[in-house]
């Protein structure tokens, strides 16, 4: 399941989490390796959510006008991120997502890109992902490709 903000509002009680000093998993269903983690978008500026889990900025740039204490990250994996003609070519242009996507799928087949890949398909194996973009849509940024590419890798339950 691909999440865009905070589109699912989880109602049960909230625990505190062992690492991060998060709320993560609900007491009534406590988190087990069995249950399946979802992929979250987000954007870097809007608030940490307890429902993030392990939140990875996916952008090559370090986004304008945020620290790194107020990012609240757990990871920084810019090598996911498309190259940087790419970036430039697609400009965020909704017209280009199509294209976009393709492009940046073959990047993400090869080199660099592909360890990256499966670094994040790893951390997105047990527990919620949430990938974050500085985009001002991220319907239309390379995190909705990580998401779907992360999905498709998920063993099915």
């Amino acid at each position: 399941m691909v999440v865009v903000g905070d589109d699912v509002v989880a109602a049960a009680e909230l625990v505190w989490e062992n690492e991060g000093g998060r709320l993560a998993a609900a007491v009534s269903a406590p988190p087990s390796p069995l249950r399946p983690a979802s992929v979250r978008i987000g954007r870097i500026y809007d608030a940490v959510s307890p429902r993030d889990g392990i939140r990875v900025l996916v952008d090559r740039l370090w986004p304008r006008g945020i620290t790194r204490a107020r990012a609240d990250i757990d990871q920084w994996c810019r090598e996911v991120a498309p190259s940087t003609p790419l970036r430039r070519w697609y400009r965020h242009d909704p017209e280009r997502f199509s294209e976009f996507g393709r492009r940046y799928r073959l990047e993400l087949a090869t080199g660099e890109q592909a360890a990256a890949l499966q670094h994040v398909a790893e951390l997105a194996q047990s527990r919620t992902l949430t990938l974050l973009t500085a985009s001002k849509d991220p319907a239309i940024s390379e995190a909705v490709i990580l998401a779907e590419l992360l999905e498709q890798r998920r063993p099915s339950s």
